[in-house]
Formats: C-alpha cells, structure tokens, sequence
C-alpha cells in the first residue's frame, strides 16, 4: 500500500556545478511510502509524515553547500573553521565553516534525482514502522515568468541561514506604472543569476579581482572568497526584504521610472518593495 504526499516540503541549498560555479537551488519535494497497514487502516498518519520527514531534512541537506567532491577542481580539506572547500573550474573560489554547513557527496555533479535518491536512503535507515521503502522527488518550482538562482549567508539569523553558502532560485516581479514589466523581469533575473549576494559590513577583502566576506556567527566563524565578477554588494543583510528595498531602488535608477518589486526567496514566500515615488501612490 503506497501513501503519497505532494510538495511535502522544500529544500533551500547552494551546490557547486562544475559548469556554472556557485549555484542557488529550490526543490519541491515529493514523497512516496510503501508498506503495510496497521490495525488502524493506516500506513502512516499524515498528521506525522510531514514533520517525520521535514525533521530530517531540516537537519541534514537544507541549508548546506552541497559538494560534489569528484568534480573537476575540487578539493576538500580541514581547518580551524572545520571544512574548507576549494574549487579552480569553472572559476576558483573558497569555502570555509563549520562541518554542518556542508553536504559532501563523492559524485561528480549534483543533480536532483541523486539527491532525492540520496535522500531517500537516508529516510530509510531508521523508517517509521509498517514502512518498507520511502521514495523522495525533488524538482524546481514551475516558474511562468523570470527567476534566477543566488547564494547568501545571513550572519543575523538564528537559524541555518546563517550559513554563508546557502541559497535559492526565486521568481522576480517588477512593476512599473501599475502594470508588470516581462522584459525589466528578464533583464535583472540574468544580471543576477548564479550570483553571490553580500553585506557590505561582512567584507574582509575586495581588492584585485578576488572578493573576500566572513563573519562569526552562533554555529560557528565562516569565510567566503569569490571572483568580484560574481558577486552583487548590497548595503545591509541579504535578507529578503533589503534584496527587494535593493532592487526597487536599482531598477529605478537604471530606469528613470518609479518601481516596486516583489523579490521571493525560494518558494512561496517573499516580500515587496517599492521606490520613493511608487510608495507614494
């Protein structure tokens, strides 16, 4: 007897992707469990699955850098933060933290149906009772419209935010006049693609070619270093909000037009901002 739960939950992770570099990711994910009834006429009571589930992968993947420690131009090492990860191709960059903001995994790319599998083999390790096989999927969010990936860390925050590697692939709405605006969406959804967004007070080291962040925080000390051409400086905390206040503000110095944004962080949950001018109608 099989129980299925549709967008379960999702994972909010960076990876490392031996063609794109420092990538954000959102994955929806999906369940399946197969085993037995009990004398309830239950497999498994919904009312436990989604926080058996979601108890696990808070606490392992979510939130991480996952590594694929076979790619071309990696290497994985200790050091007094914990893990320090370095990358040469497509571009260099260095990574270190505490162990628990890394996923190292011995493969060569990391792909949503590893992971899920990879997933799913966890779960299965201690499963509920009845429960004889446990299959995750994982998959973007469908997006009509623009979206884009970045990373950021969140030095502030309580939570596994605070890792300075972690990231999402967000949707974009831009509104000029009253009415949204495809081609602006598009614009900006490429310019920051694939990027690292940073507070300016966590700069260590920008000078060169080479931009340098890090910062301690309650899980641990972190440090980032990354070309410049891959990175975005905003004035404050990467949080949702001032990314939003940051690309009101942007959008409409480049435009010439007042603007409002609806900047989202991962799935479903965001927050809106808009220039002097449109805040004012």
């Amino acid at each position: 007897m099989a129980l299925f739960v549709r967008r379960l939950t999702h994972l909010d992770v960076s990876l490392w992707c031996p063609d794109r570099g420092l990538i954000g990711a959102s994955w929806l994910v999906d369940v399946e469990l197969d085993g037995e009834l009990g004398e309830d006429g239950m497999l498994f009571d919904f009312g436990e699955v989604k926080p058996w589930i979601k108890a696990r992968l808070d606490g392992g993947a979510d939130h991480t850098l996952l590594v694929p420690t076979e790619a071309p131009g990696v290497s994985v090492s200790e050091c007094r933060e914990g893990i320090c990860v370095r990358t040469t191709t497509p571009y260099a960059m260095e990574v270190r933290g505490p162990r628990q903001a890394f996923t190292l995994l011995p493969w060569r790319r990391i792909t949503p149906e590893a992971m899920a599998e990879h997933l799913s083999r966890q779960l299965m390790r201690q499963p509920p009772e009845r429960v004889s096989s446990i299959e995750l999927s994982l998959a973007d969010e469908s997006i009509d419209g623009a979206a884009y990936t970045y990373s950021h860390g969140l030095r502030r925050h309580a939570g596994n935010c605070q890792r300075i590697a972690h990231g999402h692939r967000s949707r974009l709405e831009i509104v000029q006049r009253g009415v949204r605006q495809p081609e602006l969406e598009r614009r900006y959804a490429r310019w920051l693609d694939d990027t690292y967004l940073v507070d300016e007070h966590d700069l260590e080291q920008h000078q060169g070619e080479m931009l340098q962040c890090g910062y301690r925080s309650p899980q641990g000390l972190f440090h980032l270093r990354l070309p410049r051409e891959r990175c975005h400086v905003l004035p404050g905390a990467t949080t949702v909000e001032r990314i939003a206040q940051w690309l009101a503000a942007t959008v409409a110095r480049d435009t010439g037009e007042d603007t409002a944004v609806r900047a989202y962080e991962g799935v479903d949950k965001g927050a809106t901002a808009r220039s002097p001018g449109e805040r004012s109608r």
